[in-house]
C-alpha cells in the first residue's frame, strides 16, 4: 500500500509529466532526441550514479536522486524523482535494504523496466540485528572490491538494454576496474603505515565495516550505535564509549559529512582525543558536491584513508 506522502507526490507528479506532455508536443522533439538517444538510467544514491557514469559514458543520461551530504537512510522523494522513474530505461539502486523509501515509489511512477540491485553477488556482512539491518550492512560500497562486483551488473544491464554500445560499456568497465584496483592497493599500502596498535576506529556510526574488514582495521564503536542514522547512543552508552575509547587507546574520532558533528566533538573532548570534523569529515554515506575532496568514489576513498592515515599516525601522507 502507498503511504499518503507517496499518493500525494504520484498525484503531483502527474500533472508535471501531463505538462511536460503539452511541452514536448509544442517544440515537436521527445526528450529521448532531445538527449541524443542515451539511456535513461535513474540511480538511486550519489555512489552508484558515480557508478553508472563511469560505466555508461556517453551513451548514458544519469538522474541521481539523492544530492551530496543527504543521508540516504530515511530521504522522502520528490515529484520530479517520481517523473524521472516513470521516464527511465533502467533503476539502478544500491541495495541491502538502504533505499526502503525506493518500492512504493516505484509502483507509484508505474515502472516496469529493469531494476539492477547492485548489491547482487557482493558478501554482506551481517546486520546487528534490529529491523533496520535485518538485510545486513548496506555501506558494500567502502571495498573497492565489492565496487567491481556493483560495476559490472551495472554494466550487464545496460548492455542488455543498448546492446548497440555494448562494446563501449565493456571497454568503460574495464578502465574503471583498473583504477579500482589501482586504488585497492594504494589504500592497503597507507593504511600498513600505521603502526597495529593505532590501527583503531572511532566514527559517527557503524559505516565503514567494510573498509575496517578490508584494511584490517579494528573498530571501536560509533556514535550512533547501528547502520540507521536515526538511532541515538542512551547516556550510558556515551559514557560506555568514552570509557572505552580511553581504555583502547584511541587517537581520534572521526566525524562524517553527512552528520552533524556535535556529539562526536563532545565525546572527543571528554575522552581527551583528537576529533576528525569539518572539512576533513570522512565521507560515509554519500559523496561530497562538485569540487569537493569527495565528489567522486575514487576521491572519496582516497580523501578517507588520507585522513584516518593522517589521525591514526599523527603526520600527513
Amino acid at each position: 500500500m502507498l503511504s499518503p506522502h507517496v499518493r500525494s507526490l504520484a498525484a503531483a507528479t502527474l500533472v508535471v509529466l501531463f505538462a511536460g506532455a503539452c511541452g514536448s508536443a509544442g517544440s515537436g522533439q521527445s526528450g529521448s532526441a532531445a538527449s541524443g538517444d542515451r539511456l535513461k538510467v535513474v540511480a538511486t544514491t550519489t555512489q552508484i550514479a558515480d557508478f553508472v557514469r563511469n560505466v555508461g559514458g556517453d551513451e548514458v543520461e544519469v538522474h541521481q536522486i539523492l544530492k551530496p551530504n543527504v543521508d540516504p537512510h530515511d530521504y522522502e522523494p520528490s515529484p520530479l524523482d517520481i517523473q524521472s522513474i516513470a521516464e527511465a530505461d533502467v533503476v539502478v539502486k544500491n541495495g541491502v535494504g538502504l533505499e526502503k523509501w525506493l518500492d512504493p515509489v516505484i509502483e507509484s511512477a508505474g515502472f516496469e523496466g529493469p531494476i539492477v540491485d547492485a548489491s547482487r553477488g557482493v558478501p554482506i556482512r551481517e546486520g546487528n540485528g534490529t529491523e533496520e539491518e535485518a538485510e545486513g550492512d548496506p555501506h558494500i560500497w567502502h571495498n573497492p572490491q565489492n565496487v567491481k562486483i556493483m560495476a559490472a551488473s551495472i554494466e550487464k544491464a545496460l548492455a542488455a538494454k543498448d546492446p548497440a554500445d555494448a562494446g563501449a560499456y565493456q571497454a568503460n568497465l574495464a578502465a574503471y576496474d583498473a583504477k579500482l584496483d589501482s586504488l585497492d592497493a594504494d589504500i592497503a599500502r597507507r593504511i600498513d603505515s600505521i603502526p597495529p596498535d593505532r590501527r583503531k576506529l572511532v566514527t559517527n556510526h557503524d559505516a565503514f565495516g567494510y573498509y575496517i574488514e578490508r584494511y584490517k582495521l579494528t573498530f571501536v564503536g560509533s556514535i550512533i550505535p547501528s547502520f540507521d542514522t536515526s538511532a541515538e547512543l542512551s547516556a550510558k552508552q556515551i559514557s560506555d564509549l568514552v570509557a572505552k575509547i580511553k581504555a583502547s587507546g584511541v587517537s581520534a574520532v572521526f566525524s562524517e559529512s553527512s552528520l552533524p558533528p556535535k556529539t562526536a566533538e563532545a565525546i572527543g573532548r571528554e575522552a581527551g582525543v583528537k576529533v576528525v570534523a569539518g572539512e576533513d569529515s570522512l565521507y560515509g554515506d554519500t559523496l561530497g558536491p562538485e569540487g569537493s575532496a569527495g565528489a567522486t568514489y575514487l576521491q572519496m576513498e582516497e580523501h578517507n584513508t588520507d585522513m584516518i592515515v593522517n589521525a591514526l599516525t599523527g603526520s600527513p601522507t
